[in-house]
């Protein structure tokens, strides 16, 4: 997607990816039940225990991260999104997401 200029989607994968890697670390807190029906990716990282862990770094990702699930879906935030999501900002973004999913990853 980043290689074929699909920014807005760049975005939303990059979410994703971290939303499900924080459903793993909530899973494995809550081995009994399912995870919240929730998009935050603050609210996920507190209930799987890792907010206090979580350096500055990956914090700011996670608030970066934010809009970028909901608000990608729809055409009036489109515009303000696509102004933000250039290739290079993009480029970096995936990088921040990936190495935020390392972390997560190593603590499960």
């Amino acid at each position: 997607m980043l290689r074929t200029a699909r920014h807005l989607y760049v975005g939303f994968m990059c979410h994703q990816a971290v939303e499900k890697m924080l459903k793993a670390a909530w899973q494995a807190e809550h081995a009994d039940r399912l995870p919240p029906r929730t998009h935050n990716l603050e609210r996920l990282a507190s209930e799987a225990g890792l907010i206090e862990s979580l350096p500055e770094r990956h914090r700011r990702v996670l608030i970066e991260l934010e809009p970028l699930n909901v608000e990608a879906r729809y055409p009036s935030h489109r515009d303000a999104l696509l102004e933000k999501l250039t290739k290079r900002y993009c480029t970096g973004l995936v990088g921040r997401a990936t190495r935020l999913t390392a972390w997560i990853g190593k603590r499960l």
